[in-house]
């Protein structure tokens, strides 16, 4: 089995899911191996055997197939030298017909819906063209394809992604509000002591991008240098012509790419009320540092006696599935003890075993103590006890993000939701390399302690008309770029604030309506390079 685990998940093996362009990459940095799960005895003979040296048998036959394992690394472009782990390649020659049949066996083995994929000839396509073959082309209710989170890159970008523990950029996330002209693309929020908050550069959430490296953001059709600017690589630099707000001139900036590492809890606050005292913070990556800041945050809001929680995970696409248990388990506090957090579900071959690391599959429960990520294993988590508590939510809100409301749901604590329709990820995979690209294909699904786990649309606040996602109590509220995040009067944590209150929501006038639609569609996966870069974050990671 080629499938990649990276570590700073512990000594053993961590899978993984999800995250988001400065954060996420952090995410990913962590940890190389996509999703896996839990439990139980390596030999089991479910269980991914080890490659065998046999001769493959290439002529196709529609529904028969051989063991993907006979087809790894059997390469049109065999790669010389050694991997990342300093071990030389095990590449033989062969061709893309050998290269299609190991995606079309392992995609039949591993593929959450491997009976909805149409059996192709192997020699009738080129293999990226084949590998996009390899997915069900089915729907969910709204419309949307039921699988939109399958993707490969280059191996080497892979690891150099994911065993980086940071990402190249400026410091900067970057909320397209429109991705085709008249387009719209504006900072969501900074991470401190970067290039995007140091002098004279000086970004704040808001601030709208109107050229990149002198090419109009509105109207150009320059889509590569556009992407390229907002997305760079580790020590290009580019130029911009930015405006902090309507009121404000233009001014030009010059920003160079660095390694950037994500501060993953900010803005902790306590707003006081008429009903008593509110205590808010946002969360934007599950990565390992987030561990002992989600911990601090908890200590001192457990300390101040709130009467209510606001999360704002807006912005946060995902990362470890443990670090999202921990937080849930800290917020609903003594009653979640014993139950299920998440549970993982393989196709129908592989009822008992996880099919890739042959642990036995168990449930996730709520944890009491720390996994040690960036905190000694087994301390203590501080709780809160909670019976309810809110999430403003985005079309970023995914993953391991979405776990949070499904596991939390599933214990009967109160989820009211406040912003956008979440994206819809309740499933996850592990990052697969045969002959120099990694492969991410949709191996298996979670379910809460209720057994649910069918959120494919994502959780949309209750009053959103027409409704995109499982409808759940909430309002819907568009993203607010002229406040900052934590402030009483941003749009989205203000309706937090007036809901408690009063139990209503602000107006969905219709244009409250096409803004929420406009920035779920512009998060939707397409063939662009930035909506490429969205996929990536959409993980989580898994012990």
């Amino acid at each position: 089995m080629e499938a990649k685990y990276l570590r700073s998940i512990d000594s053993d093996r961590k899978p993984l899911m999800r995250l988001s362009i400065s954060k996420f990459f952090l995410f990913f940095m962590t940890t190389i191996c996509l999703n896996g799960c839990g439990g139980g005895s390596s030999s089991s003979p479910s269980a991914i055997s080890p490659i065998q040296q046999e001769e493959a048998k290439t002529d196709f036959e529609s529904g028969t197939f051989q063991p993907f394992e006979q087809f790894s690394q059997i390469c049109e472009s065999p790669r010389e030298g050694t991997d990342a782990q300093g071990n030389p390649f095990r590449d033989s020659q062969g061709s893309s017909t050998d290269e299609n049949n190991w995606l079309r066996s392992w995609s039949h083995e591993l593929y959450l819906w491997y009976d909805e994929i149409a059996d192709v000839d192997p020699e009738s396509l080129p293999t990226a063209e084949y590998f996009d073959q390899m997915k069900t082309f089915e729907q969910t209710e709204s419309g949307t394809p039921k699988d939109k989170f399958h993707f490969s890159i280059p191996t080497d970008e892979w690891v150099a992604l994911s065993q980086g523990g940071v990402v190249a950029g400026y410091g900067a996330e970057f909320k397209i509000i429109s991705s085709s002209p008249p387009r719209r693309v504006v900072v969501a929020y900074t991470e401190p002591n970067s290039p995007a908050t140091s002098d004279p550069v000086n970004l704040i959430r808001g601030a709208e991008i109107l050229e990149i490296d002198g090419v109009d953001v509105e109207n150009s059709n320059d889509i590569d240098t556009l992407n390229n600017g907002l997305f760079p690589q580790l020590g290009e630099t580019h130029s911009f012509l930015v405006r902090n707000n309507a009121e404000s001139p233009p001014r030009s900036i010059t920003m160079t790419a660095e390694e950037i590492t994500s501060t993953p809890v900010q803005n902790l606050s306590f707003l006081q009320t008429e009903s008593g005292l509110v205590g808010y913070f946002t969360f934007n990556n599950h990565i390992a540092p987030a561990e002992e800041l989600l911990i601090e945050a908890i200590k001192e809001i457990r300390d101040r006696n709130i009467a209510d929680l606001v999360v704002d995970l807006r912005y946060n696409g995902g990362g470890f599935l443990a670090i999202a248990n921990e937080l849930s388990s800290m917020i609903a506090g003594d009653d979640a003890v014993g139950q299920i957090f998440e549970e993982l579900e393989f196709n129908n071959k592989h009822p008992e075993f996880n099919p890739i690391t042959g642990e036995r599959l168990s449930p996730k429960e709520f944890l009491t103590v720390t996994q040690g990520f960036s905190v000694p294993e087994g301390t203590p988590l501080p709780t809160l006890g909670l019976e309810r508590v809110f999430i403003i939510s985005g079309s970023g809100t995914c993953s391991a993000s979405e776990s949070i409301i499904n596991g939390l749901r599933g214990i009967d604590v109160e989820v009211i939701l406040v912003g956008d329709t979440t994206c819809g990820k309740p499933y996850g995979f592990y990052a697969f390399d045969n002959c120099g690209t990694t492969y991410f294909s949709i191996q298996f699904r979670g379910k809460n302690n209720k057994g649910f786990g069918d959120y494919s649309d994502g959780f949309s606040p209750d009053n959103l008309s027409p409704q995109v996602g499982l409808p759940i109590e909430g309002c819907a509220v568009p993203d607010d770029f002229d406040h900052k995040l934590g402030d009483p009067d941003e749009a989205r944590l203000k309706a937090v604030l007036d809901f408690r209150q009063s139990k209503t929501c602000p107006e969905t006038t219709d244009q409250t309506r096409a803004s929420i639609m406009a920035e779920f569609l512009t998060n939707a996966p397409s063939e662009t390079s930035h909506k490429k870069r969205l996929v990536w974050r959409q993980n989580r990671i898994i012990q």
